[in-house]
């Protein structure tokens, strides 16, 4: 029996609903839902509420974004953190928080962190030249992701706060420990204006299967729908940079989760990208936090651990193909 790309997405969110009930009820404190006392309400809607929010939200975003990037330069292996998006965005707002030209939660800071998305993945297109090929944006988007993170460590080396090099780990690792609803309004606005861009561009996305030539007959404004998807990718990055730091491969895997579920169609990679995204963070944060300790592991290392492995895998699997072809 072969199951439709809305059985798959309805699948997604059972899981995530399972899933959701495992995550509220991790913690030191047991909370009864149904007498919830002052100190548990406390504890429910200022810490376990905002994080799930977070995690679904990040994941939903990243899943996105990597989708998107994905069909736009046709490469299975583009991923933000991979090409430098999630890097630069988060050296920009390291840049602005501790040379406190911004407060944390101002909202200046998401389009300041958009502004450094674009500058990466620009800078990545440059670098990787006319012809879209894999290998070439891996090692420019590994080059640029060097880049900013020396650039992060001259920074927080030279700042004043001698507690910088803490925080950097924050926004390098990535990390759900500490969230409020003030993250949380960081990152929404950012997923529904990135969300309603890739909205005004899946046409295009779809049309992108066919060459640039081809799709330029079909009456696509292809300059400026290209750069909304562009635009769309930075704003959703930077959303999920600002409010919990760099998390990586996320947006690598949602993808590749619904093609190895049959979903082939470029509307569908893109739009199950969302809830897979989800459920992939949310089993990631489940899992960060059954394997801490006295002090929380950050969770992109544990998407680290989880993504490597499966980008050299994919990359082993391409260059057998093209070896046999």
């Amino acid at each position: 029996m072969t199951v439709t790309a809305r059985g798959w997405g309805w699948l997604f969110i059972l899981l995530a609903v399972i899933l959701s009930g495992w995550h509220l009820n991790q913690g030191a404190a047991t909370v009864n839902w149904l007498d919830l006392n002052d100190l548990q309400y406390t504890i429910v809607m200022d810490i376990r509420l905002p994080r799930w929010l977070l995690v679904l939200a990040n994941g939903m975003a990243l899943g996105l974004a990597g989708a998107a990037l994905q069909l736009l330069l046709r490469n299975p292996l583009a991923e933000p953190g991979l090409i430098g998006v999630s890097s630069m965005s988060a050296l920009v707002t390291v840049t602005l928080l501790y040379f406190g030209w911004l407060a944390a939660f101002s909202w200046w800071l998401p389009l300041a962190a958009v502004a450094g998305g674009l500058a990466g993945l620009l800078l990545v297109v440059l670098l990787a030249g006319r012809q879209h090929d894999i290998y070439r944006i891996i090692l420019a988007g590994v080059a640029v992701s060097s880049l900013a993170g020396s650039a992060m460590g001259l920074i927080l080396y030279l700042a004043p706060n001698p507690f910088a090099f803490q925080e950097w780990s924050q926004w390098t690792l990535g990390s759900l420990a500490n969230r409020s609803w003030s993250h949380l309004g960081l990152l929404l606005p950012c997923l529904l204006i990135g969300t309603l861009l890739l909205w005004w561009t899946r046409t295009l996305l779809t049309a992108l299967t066919l060459s640039e030539q081809t799709v330029a007959t079909l009456g696509f404004r292809l300059v400026s729908q290209r750069n909304g998807v562009l635009l769309a990718v930075a704003v959703l990055v930077a959303g999920s940079v600002v409010s919990v730091g760099i998390i990586g491969f996320v947006g690598l895997l949602a993808p590749h989760l619904v093609r190895l579920l049959g979903q082939e169609h470029p509307q569908r990679v893109l739009w199950l990208s969302a809830p897979a995204g989800a459920l992939l963070l949310l089993a990631m944060d489940i899992a960060t936090r059954l394997i801490s300790g006295a002090r929380e592991l950050p969770i992109g290392i544990v998407a680290a651990l989880v993504g490597v492995p499966l980008l050299v895998a994919l990359l082993f699997h391409r260059y057998q193909r093209r070896f046999y072809e």
